[in-house]
């Protein structure tokens, strides 16, 4: 399918796997005059092909595109703002979905490691299975952005934003040509009308929030062997783009 863009619209696709910081990032761009924000356009597609049964499966399906082309054409649409940032999750792109209009779009990866993200994500969800993480869609996707624009896309982890807010935002907007605002460092606590409408389920956490939260104390929790499996295979393509991060210097 060809995307025609619409103005000089500058759209950010940032990509996530579950139970990341992609919320909160969400929350940042979104606190810059200049910027509206997309919540997971293709969720209701991803949700009618695979059958999955996610929490709020139906009020989901009611309330975003669930034709594949039709979600496409909105990361394409016009917009009073001047910046479009969207927030993507990679497993939502399964095989066969359109990619085309990813051509119009900067991109960026958010990363965060398996081993955090499985045991949260199981909490919310208990009968995921190994693609829902999206790692190795992750990778496949970080691989045509590459080959799309002949340049390595920034990649930034979680822990280290939460760790550098200021560091790593600047470092992030330096690498996709956006001038740094400070404005992205806080927010009002509470919902928005740009969330989806599943915030109800995953986002209590960033809905009571009003800033990045300091990063925790790593911990290694004992996983059942289901997950542990999953976070061993998710590992390479994790460590794929971990190479690539970006740091507050600006260097990778």
């Amino acid at each position: 399918m060809a995307i025609r863009t619409t103005g000089d619209i500058l759209r950010i696709a940032m990509w996530s796997g579950p139970r990341n910081i992609s919320t909160a990032m969400m929350r940042a761009w979104e606190s810059r005059a200049d910027t509206a924000v997309m919540d997971e356009p293709f969720y209701g597609a991803y949700l009618q092909t695979t059958g999955f049964q996610h929490p709020m499966r139906d009020a989901v399906l009611t309330s975003c595109e669930t034709d594949w082309d039709a979600a496409a054409r909105r990361c394409a649409e016009a917009s009073d703002a001047p910046i479009i940032y969207q927030k993507h999750m990679c497993q939502h792109m399964v095989e066969g979905a359109p990619l085309d209009w990813m051509v119009a779009c900067r991109h960026a990866f958010l990363i965060r490691p398996p081993e955090e993200v499985a045991p949260s994500f199981a909490k919310g969800w208990p009968d995921m299975v190994e693609d829902s993480l999206g790692f190795a869609r992750q990778a496949a996707l970080f691989d045509r952005v590459a080959e799309m624009t002949g340049q390595t896309p920034p990649v930034v982890e979680a822990r280290d934003v939460l760790a550098d807010p200021a560091g790593l935002l600047r470092a992030l907007c330096d690498r996709l040509d956006v001038d740094f605002d400070p404005a992205m460092l806080s927010w009002a606590a509470g919902p928005r009308e740009s969330d989806g409408v599943w915030g109800a389920h995953w986002y209590a956490s960033v809905r009571a929030s009003t800033r990045f939260q300091a990063p925790r104390c790593k911990e290694s929790p004992d996983l059942p062997p289901a997950l542990a499996e999953i976070v061993i295979r998710a590992q390479p393509h994790y460590e794929k783009l971990h190479r690539h991060k970006i740091m507050n210097n600006n260097k990778k």
